[in-house]
């Protein structure tokens, strides 16, 4: 097991998947591969009764695993779920009544960050973490370099961790740990890799260990 604490960690992005069985097996396999640190379960186009039953799954099966859950969007889901956090990409409004609401019973983490103003504008209401890139842009093999530069700049001057999205190969967690950002998401890069999500999860934390760098302190 890797001692990832003075590093960039792992996030992952649950999948859309139609089958709940199949992802929760995605799931309970790459947890299996090594260090994460949070796993974000989204709703994408489910009903909250279905969302809900999925949810309660997929929370305590992170949990478990010793990985903080946490639901995107919907607050009462990531109560009655007992996620340990609630990731908001809505309006700056809806973002301070959760952090307002639910801090410190729970991580209340932002999206929704696409350029600098946003993302001040976000860090003056002090959520647990600011997420750049979206959920499904891991649509090629290395993280975009938007979200990369916003990654530098923001952990260059800010306290906040931020959270940055992969690409859809796993090797793309280096070039995100090198902007100094505490966390790195993958998606594809885990659930679609040839090798199976443990070995995906495998591979990235062997990447962070080799060449990530190390935080101060």
């Amino acid at each position: 097991m890797t001692e990832p604490e003075n590093r960039c960690r792992l996030v992952l992005i649950v999948p859309d998947e139609a089958d709940s069985e199949r992802q929760a097996g995605q799931l309970q396999q790459a947890l299996s591969g090594g260090d994460v640190a949070s796993v974000i379960v989204p709703q994408y186009e489910l009903d909250d009764q279905a969302f809900q039953k999925r949810a309660e799954v997929l929370v305590e099966m992170a949990q478990n695993a010793g990985a903080a859950a946490i639901i995107a969007g919907d607050s009462r889901v990531a109560g009655r779920a007992k996620a340990d956090g609630l990731h908001m990409s809505g309006s700056i409004e809806e973002l301070g009544e959760a952090i307002e609401k639910f801090t410190p019973k729970m991580i209340v983490g932002a999206g929704g960050a696409s350029e600098r103003h946003t993302a001040l504008e976000i860090g003056e209401l002090r959520p647990d973490y600011i997420f750049f890139g979206r959920f499904d842009g891991d649509i090629k093999p290395e993280a975009h370099p938007k979200n990369v530069a916003l990654a530098e700049w923001w952990a260059s001057m800010i306290e906040i961790p931020c959270i940055v999205m992969g690409g859809n190969d796993a090797e793309s967690v280096v070039a995100v740990a090198e902007s100094g950002a505490e966390f790195v998401a993958l998606r594809g890069a885990v659930f679609e890799s040839a090798d199976g999500p443990a070995a995906a999860v495998a591979k990235a934390n062997a990447a962070l260990d080799e060449k990530a760098p190390r935080f101060e302190g």
